[in-house]
């Protein structure tokens, strides 16, 4: 897997995000968590849910639909991992009150709230304000902005991209 240098993929993703600390509004993570799904197996000993059949989950602006969702909760009974399996599954969140929603698309998506960590896998895509990242793999730290983009090594992948592909749109000149 590639990492992007610094300079240019920092700035192309900080141009291409157009966040400032995370993907997310503050007030998210204080919000209730809702899934709508056509079926759900719960084992609350090992603190699993899975979700099948169209399923929606939010928390304020944050939304993940797949085909299948696993809900994985921590030791303290947080929700750790989201796993959304689907073609495509679907992952969008508005950075802050002064952005477009940040959309991202990928057979396998991961968000992992612990480590503030979104996985993209086979067919990854992110979108924000026409600006488009895609590989076979992304990886996007939220917490300390960095991006990992590549091959998908070890992960099955139905669509094969061995290069990542980036278009970030000229900023607008502002009139005087």
């Amino acid at each position: 897997m590639k990492r992007l240098d610094f300079s240019a993929g920092l700035l192309g993703l900080s141009l291409l995000l157009g966040c400032a600390h995370s993907w997310a509004l503050p007030a998210d993570r204080e919000q209730p968590i809702r899934i709508q799904a056509d079926a759900a197996e719960l084992d609350d000993r090992q603190g699993v849910a899975v979700y099948t059949g169209a399923v929606v989950v939010t928390q304020g602006t944050l939304q993940i639909t797949g085909d299948k969702v696993t809900l994985t909760r921590d030791a303290t009974g947080e929700v750790d991992i989201v796993t959304a399996v689907g073609n495509l599954a679907q992952y969008q969140q508005q950075p802050s009150s002064d952005k477009q929603l940040v959309k991202a698309w990928g057979r396998t998506i991961q968000y992992k709230a612990a480590s503030e960590r979104i996985i993209l896998i086979d067919q990854a895509k992110v979108v924000q304000e026409g600006n488009t990242f895609e590989g076979e793999k992304i990886i996007y730290d939220t917490a300390r902005q960095i991006v990992n983009a590549g091959r998908a090594t070890g992960n099955t992948v139905n669509t094969p991209r061995p290069r990542i592909d980036m278009v970030i749109q000229p900023k607008k000149k502002q009139d005087n």
